[in-house]
Formats: C-alpha cells, structure tokens, sequence
C-alpha cells in the first residue's frame, strides 16, 4: 500500500530527486522497495533561520501504481430542462458546470465581454482612462479574480470540495503545481485560457453562454421567479435563476430594492494599497537580499485590532501590479494582480480596516445602502480630486504618518500614474486612525514595512460586497422562490475558491 512521507527539504535541494528519493527512504515506515513517489504537499516555512520546504509524497511499493483523480463525467444537456445564471464570475461557472453533471442546462448571462475581448477594455482604463461600465477589471467573463493575480487559498475548509475544486481548474489548464501548493496561485496570464476552457466545456455539452446580456429585470409572479429580461429586450425564462453577479454590481442591488426584495446590510473593509520594492519583502520574509533563487516571491499577511476593529493586509500580491478597478466613470478604485511568474519588482498589497454602521452614521438616513453608499462617496472623492483621468493620489508612508504632503514619490507598478496628495484627508478621519495605529503596530515588528521605501496608493474599497442578499438553507431567497443568490456579490464568499464552492452548492441544491 501507499504511504505518505513528509520530509523537509532545503531549497538548495529541491530538484534533487536523489536526495528526495534518500529522504524519502529513510523516513518510510515500510521496508518494500520504494518505486514511484508522488507531491502531494508543499509548504515553504521560513520562520527560522534555516528556510526549507516541508513536503508530502505518496510513495508506492514496487509494482503498485499511483491513482489519477477520476475526471469528471459531464452529460449532454442541450434538450434538460434549464436554469438561468447570472454572471460568468466563478461561482456562475462552477454552478454552471456542476449543474451540467447533474443533468441540467445552464444558460450564462453576462453584462461583460468574453475573457480575450475584455482585454481591450482593461487596456482602455490603463492607458487612457476609459471606464466600460459592463467589461472592466470587475466585470467579463471570469470575473474579478481573473485578471487579479488568480489566488487560490482560502481558510473556508468546511464549504466545499476544495480539492475537487482544484481538480476542475487542472483539468481545464491550470499548471501541477495547484494540487500541492499550499498557497496555490494561478496569475493573470494564465487564467483567461483555463476560463474560456471552462466555457468552451459548457458549451460543449450542451449548455449556453451569452456575453453582453446585462439584466435589466427579473420576472416575478407570486413571489416565484420566471426569469429575466435583459438590455437588448431579449427575455430568458426558467423557475430557477442564480444570481451570480459580483460584489461590484451595485445596479443590481438596486434593481432588486425597486422589486422590493429583501436586503442587507453587510460589513466590509476599506482603506488603501500600499506598495513595497519587492526586494524589501524578500528580506522581512527571508532575512536574504536577493533571495535564493529557488524561494518564490515572498508574501505576507498582517493583522491587528484598533478600536475593537480589524485593520489588515487584504489580497496580498507579491511581485505584483497595482490596477485600476473602477467599474463606473467618476470613481477611482485600486486593486492588485499578479502575473504567474510573480516576477514584477515590486509589492503591494490592500492595507484597510473594517467598516461598519458606526463608520456610515453619515449616510444613515439611506438604510441598508448606508455602506454602498459610503464606499461609492470615496471612490467619487479620490476621482475628483485628480484630474479626471485614473491617475491614482499617492503618498508615502512616513508622510501619511506624519500628516503631511510627499514631496517625492517612489517609483510605483501602477501604469495610469499617481500624484502627490494627501491622503490622510482624503480619507475619513476615523479610517485614517486606524490606518494610522495599524501601520504603527505592524512597523514595531518591521521597521522597514513604514520606512521610506513605502508608499501608499488610494483607494482600496472593494474588498467585499456590502450588500447581503439573504437566503434559505435551501439556497432560495427568503422571500422569492426559485432565486439563489450566490458567491460573493451575494455576501456569501470571498475569494475565487470560495465562490466557486458556493457555485457548486447552489447548483446542488436546485431540483428541476
């Protein structure tokens, strides 16, 4: 029988198979010959001194084989009674592929463009400035996660299949490496290939697919959903719609409270990217400048409490870009991505604090929109005070501590440019002391993280949805049959993994 092994393994050593192989042999409890060994783990623990790697094999005796995932069995659903989703985010596509091995038609709306089209509009918002309102960094084909670096870590262990999860990303092109990583990455070059296989799949056996289809209305009678009409005046119908849509797509909460469907209010966090040299976070990490050649892009995760709230690193990006996330004209929005290799120069990562109703007591009079409107006001207010264009308001870190104006700024990743500004009064006061005191905290540990290689970059607002559309254990809305709200604009994941395990649950619990 097989048996898993873990050894520790220097990064001098890592593509050492005789080495491994001796490892492996001396730690085994079996006295068989050993015949092949497979990864199944790996781990980077760089906590001391000495860094290694921690790995898991699966070794096999002689003569045994090692066992390949079953791949999945998806059937014909071309004729199978349908269900309508909306969004070709992940959980849209994850739902929409689960569906189809259940035997049901999935038909994909969505308001943005096919993953290679999007391109041209990303490239419209970085280098001149044009906000598409349907195919931006937020909105397309893929979702927000494609072109944002791709990380495929979540703590959510209990919500799904995470390793099945994996295995579908594998098996539409992502690289070995995902199955055993613990910290698996796709990056941003890779992910629109394995999307539109992810389409090409639902296509192929039978489902549908349908770009630019923004939905303007969902059809209710008697608190049951018939379906949805959309921009162009085409209407779709079927007794179950999974709503899919991002936590970006505000006009659709919108819509929803015209209709007079049930909302809530939801937390989020805001604040701002801050920006290292690469090299800088190598050696906090790694204690080495330059690392070794064989340790990846150093990354990390920070986190304190300020008065009762969280302040934190947020979608850390090493080696990484800083892009342009408005979804509308008017707004500034900032996020980071990173690119498979991870090999940019520098590093960023969002630095923001938790919000909450204490935080939106100036938009209270609007209820459960207090918070979108909050986060939609400060994205206006860094908009208007550039000049019309995506140049981002920056400033360095010591000068934000300190209340005052940068004279220079550092280089930065972020291509529409940025300007000197402050940013501490561009931001609320009570966001800026926490911001504050949360820099401080984390600079007691590393000096080097406040010093004057940091700057920050505003602003970084969505980090979540802030709107919950509540549902049933069922997955069903708690007053509209036949709707499932779903992934993160619904307020129930955060991240690619996440959302895509919401999508296959979803799907799961819909009966035809």
């Amino acid at each position: 029988m097989s048996e898993l092994v873990e050894i520790k393994v220097s990064p001098d050593n890592i593509n050492d198979e005789t080495i491994i192989r001796a490892k492996l042999k001396k730690h085994r409890k079996s006295s068989a010959k050993m015949s092949k060994f497979v990864l199944r783990r790996k781990s980077l623990d760089s906590r001391q001194r000495n860094i290694f790697y921690l790995m898991r094999f699966e070794v096999y005796d002689q003569g045994e084989v090692p066992v390949s995932h079953h791949e999945t069995v998806y059937q014909n659903v071309q004729n199978k009674p349908s269900v309508i989703i909306i969004g070709a985010g992940p959980a849209g596509y994850f739902a929409a592929l689960k569906l189809i091995e259940r035997g049901i038609k999935p038909i994909v709306l969505d308001r943005g463009k096919d993953v290679r089209a999007r391109r041209r509009d990303l490239r419209a918002i970085q280098q001149d400035s044009k906000v598409n309102e349907h195919s931006n960094y937020c909105f397309g084909e893929g979702g927000a996660g494609t072109y944002s670096d791709g990380k495929l870590y979540t703590r959510s262990q209990k919500r799904g299949n995470i390793v099945g999860i994996l295995n579908t990303l594998h098996d539409h092109g992502a690289p070995d490496d995902i199955l055993f990583d613990a910290h698996p990455h796709i990056g941003s070059n890779k992910l629109p290939k394995i999307v539109s296989n992810i389409r090409e799949t639902i296509l192929k056996h039978g489902g549908e697919v349908h770009f630019e289809h923004f939905v303007t209305d969902l059809i209710i009678n008697n608190d049951k959903i018939e379906g949805c009409e959309t921009s162009d005046d085409q209407r779709f119908y079927s007794n179950a719609v999974i709503l899919a849509t991002g936590h970006s797509a505000r006009d659709i909460f919108e819509l929803l409270r015209k209709k007079g469907i049930k909302l809530e209010a939801k937390e989020f966090a805001l604040g701002v990217r801050i920006e290292h040299p690469q090299s800088l976070v190598d050696a906090l990490q790694y204690r080495q400048n330059p690392r070794h050649p064989e340790l990846p892009a150093a990354s990390y995760r920070l986190t304190t409490q300020v008065n009762n709230k969280g302040v934190f690193s947020f979608c850390m990006c090493p080696g990484g870009l800083i892009v342009p996330a408005a979804t509308h004209p008017g707004e500034l929005v900032v996020n980071g991505m990173s690119l498979s290799r991870r090999d940019s120069p520098y590093s960023n990562s969002g630095f923001v604090t938790a919000v909450d109703k204490e935080d939106f007591k100036d938009f209270e009079e609007l209820g459960i929109f207090a918070g979108l409107e909050y986060q939609k006001h400060f994205e206006q207010v860094m908009w208007q005070h550039g000049d019309g264009s995506q140049k981002a308001p920056a400033q360095l870190v010591q000068d934000f501590l300190k209340g005052r104006l940068s004279e220079n700024l550092l280089d930065t990743s972020y291509i529409p440019g940025i300007y000197s500004a402050r940013i501490d009064q561009l931001l609320p006061s009570p966001i800026v002391e926490r911001l504050r005191a949360g820099l401080r905290a984390f600079g007691k540990r590393y000096p080097s993280y406040i010093g004057p290689k940091a700057q920050i970059i505003g602003i970084e607002s969505r980090t979540s949805s802030p709107i919950r559309i509540p549902r049933n254990k069922d997955g069903q809305h708690v007053e509209i049959g036949g709707l499932y709200p779903c992934g993160e604009g619904a307020g129930y994941a955060g991240g690619i993994l996440s959302a895509c395990m919401d999508g296959e649950k979803i799907a799961n619990k819909i009966e035809i």
